[in-house]
């Protein structure tokens, strides 16, 4: 048989397959009214391993993995059809649509902001991208800013997310799931670190660095070709810039960006030392209640899955059957929980899409915990 006949052959039972596939869902869609109304769970686990389990063993050994593959993307979109059916109850589309309603047209050029760190920090510039001006409340820690947002004492929050060569802020991550508040902005800040110390110093007499551990970690080879140098961490860039300037140490330099030199009276020892020229590090901006403004493409989540063989496949198999684009997944345990994890994605769709919600509704029916930390869009 030559190509043309195995193509047309191929296309014939592609013809069969669509029609059994539409006369599935037609039954999938009758399945689902009939689940809604007898307040049902949308997915059958255990209907759904004990079928997969018959398929494999009809088929051919060398087919088994195959017809898995095939049947859980048929289930997963069978799912998610029957997820539309429960839109209107879903929570998260009614505040999804109430944020869309209920946001000004414009995101504000003034407001009262929280930031991590002192005048100078890196929080305080992503803060300047995206108000002008802001009146700043600077806090000790992370977990100040969330409680400035979450007690109404500051309209917004700004925080660092992740750098592009040392990764996520770990201890951001945990609080997100203690917090509750939602994501209205973000921005990628470039980073370009300088070796600051007092004047008239030179980079030989330098016996000890401080610094913010990211920053340490973004400048680690030039911290290894200063042998013998003592690593200092401190709680940000700026406050380590401000304790060298008071310190009236001699022997002592920081890691922070060239603003701190002027603010702090210290000059310059070495400019761009960072590993990398490409290094930028993701705010956001958080906000007690959700505002989505127009253009918002960007949709951030977090949600638990128990330790289980596909769970994690079945919600990455929902973003594959609607097309959507997952940017980012970051897991991270729960802590005094055995072998339980939290999930962070970031989804880019634009927020009037129907797949979106269709998605989330899906995800908020299935999951132990779910949580929809805002759509936006990203400077």
């Amino acid at each position: 048989m030559d190509i043309k006949k195995i193509n047309k052959e191929i296309e014939s039972i592609d013809d069969e397959l669509l029609c059994l596939f539409e006369k599935r869902m037609e039954l999938v869609k009758k399945a689902g009214q009939y689940k809604k109304k007898q307040l049902l769970p949308i997915r059958d686990k255990e209907q759904e391993r004990k079928t997969l389990y018959s398929l494999c063993q009809k088929t051919h050994p060398d087919l088994s993995e195959y017809v898995r593959s095939l049947f859980l993307d048929v289930f997963e979109m069978g799912s998610g059809y029957q997820s539309t059916l429960y839109n209107n109850d879903s929570v998260v589309k009614r505040l999804i649509e109430n944020a869309i309603q209920n946001t000004r047209e414009d995101f504000p050029s003034r407001a009262t902001v929280a930031c991590q760190g002192i005048e100078g920090a890196y929080s305080q510039a992503a803060c300047d991208k995206m108000f002008s001006p802001a009146d700043i409340t600077y806090f000790n820690n992370f977990e100040g800013v969330f409680g400035a947002v979450d007690n109404g004492l500051c309209k917004y929050g700004i925080l660092p997310l992740e750098n592009s060569n040392a990764g996520s802020v770990n201890e951001v991550y945990d609080l997100m799931s203690l917090y509750r508040f939602y994501i209205v902005r973000s921005v990628k800040l470039p980073i370009t670190h300088t070796l600051l110390a007092a004047h008239d110093v030179k980079l030989s007499e330098i016996k000890e660095v401080f610094s913010h551990e990211q920053a340490i970690r973004q400048c680690s080879q030039f911290l290894k070709s200063l042998n013998g140098i003592k690593i200092t961490e401190c709680e940000n860039t700026a406050t380590a810039a401000k304790q060298a300037a008071d310190s009236g140490r001699k022997d002592v330099a920081v890691i922070s960006s060239l603003d701190c030199a002027e603010l702090y009276g210290l000059s310059v020892l070495s400019y761009n030392i960072r590993n990398t020229d490409n290094n930028y590090t993701r705010f956001i901006c958080i906000s007690k209640e959700p505002e989505i403004y127009p253009g918002s493409r960007k949709t951030s989540l977090m949600l638990t899955l128990s330790h289980k063989p596909g769970a994690l496949y079945n919600i990455l198999a929902k973003f594959n059957a609607h097309g959507i684009n997952l940017n980012k997944l970051e897991s991270r345990p729960i802590s005094g929980q055995d072998f339980e994890f939290m999930f962070y994605f970031d989804i880019d769709t634009p927020v009037i899409s129907e797949n979106l919600k269709q998605i989330l509704a899906g995800i908020e029916q299935e999951t132990d915990m779910f949580s929809y930390l805002g759509t936006y869009q990203e400077l």
